[in-house]
């Protein structure tokens, strides 16, 4: 018998281990985290493709 998933909730939580880095948001890791930001977009975009065309 399959199973099927009708909601996924997914959870996370960000430690930052220098708290110095965290008083400049657009320091040298911003470049890390818009990179991130821009990728976690465009999955969601394609996600919300798929189930459209569903």
């Amino acid at each position: 018998m399959p199973v099927e998933i009708k909601e996924l909730i997914v959870r996370a939580t960000i430690v930052e281990s220098n708290p110095t880095h965290s008083l400049s948001p657009r320091g040298a890791g911003a470049q890390e985290t818009d990179a991130i930001v821009t990728a976690c977009v465009e999955q969601v975009l394609k996600i919300l493709e798929r189930k459209k065309e569903r």
